[in-house]
């Protein structure tokens, strides 16, 4: 099969679109012919050598992929060779083939385009087990998503709306402010001109915020939470590192978490294989119902991955940007 691979860290040329061994399933693993992989920030930090893959994993990029089921291993129940699938990854994904645990499979969502569904695994994982699963979004409570226009923030806002939450967005310029009031961003939020801590304080506090930032967001978002809220950091673009007062959180008794995907073990209460479990039987149904809908840039060929790279790393991205192998 034929495979991205990267000769050494560095910028999108390193990768390269060559042959590598078709990868065969062990004892609850199924193999699946790729369709599309989606593209992450993950991705890139792998390929410049800061974000290596969990012990165990693919070397191969990739955290979520469409296509179909092409072998089953030992033990494995419930799917057969030609099943419809998109699936979490913990790598392997930029392939014409890859190897998944039996329980990070999905149906494709009916009325999703098979391609489009590449985009779905790691950004609904990622966000109904922080906004849902760990911080508790509930009906009629506020949460802010930064990096509203993105990926993981179109998701989040439309899974925000479905859940009967209202939902704020920052993003950057004209077009992604205005996606971010389609998908139901109420107000979208200029992050480069306005202040998310006096729009959202405004509407009395966020009770759950979606942080993509990290550091350099870390003292506006406690400011901007509202009592008992609960701030959920998934990426560090904005630094690794600030001051943290603890005297606003105890004194409004807030939460912070901070929580990846990629690294979590398949099993137990907070494994993969529950959030996956979750998601088929909570947010699936959304989807099939129109309520959350993949967003899609731009699609590629698989063997163009440094162009998707370079886009990516270029900013103004909104929803996902998709390799495909046809």
């Amino acid at each position: 099969m034929y495979a991205i691979t990267i000769r050494e860290a560095g910028e999108p040329h390193v990768m390269e679109w060559r042959e590598v061994p078709t990868p065969e399933p062990g004892p609850g693993e199924v193999a699946v012919d790729v369709t599309a992989a989606g593209v992450n920030r993950a991705d890139v930090a792998q390929r410049q050598g800061s974000y290596p893959p969990p012990e165990g994993a693919s070397e191969l990029l990739g955290l979520e992929c469409s296509g179909t089921i092409a072998e089953v291993g030992a033990d494995v129940t419930g799917w057969r060779p030609g099943d419809a699938v998109c699936a979490l990854l913990a790598g392997g994904g930029y392939a014409e083939r890859v190897i998944v645990p039996v329980t990070q499979l999905l149906p494709i969502p009916t009325g999703v385009d098979p391609v489009d569904a590449a985009g779905l695994p790691e950004v609904v994982c990622t966000v109904w087990s922080n906004i849902v699963r760990e911080a508790g979004l509930e009906r009629g409570q506020l949460l802010l998503v930064h990096g509203g226009s993105g990926g993981i923030g179109t998701c989040a806002i439309q899974l925000g709306r479905a859940l009967g939450a209202e939902v704020v967005a920052t993003a950057g310029g004209g077009p992604g402010l205005r996606l971010c009031e389609e998908l139901g961003a109420e107000p979208a939020v200029d992050y480069r001109e306005q202040d998310f801590v006096a729009e959202v304080k405004r509407l009395g506090g966020a009770n759950v915020i979606l942080d993509n930032m990290g550091g350099s967001y870390l003292d506006r978002n406690l400011s901007a939470l509202a009592a008992d809220g609960h701030l959920a950091v998934i990426g560090m673009q904005g630094g690794r590192k600030a001051e943290l007062d603890m005297g606003k959180m105890l004194m409004k008794r807030l939460r912070m978490s901070a929580l990846g995907l990629r690294g979590r073990p398949l099993e137990g209460p907070h494994g993969k294989a529950a959030i996956v479990s979750d998601v088929r039987q909570r947010v699936w149904p959304m989807i099939e119902r129109g309520e959350v809908r993949p967003v899609v840039h731009h699609r590629l060929p698989m063997r163009e991955a440094a162009r998707a790279h370079e886009l990516m790393e270029a900013g103004g991205v909104h929803g996902k940007i998709l390799l495909t192998t046809g």
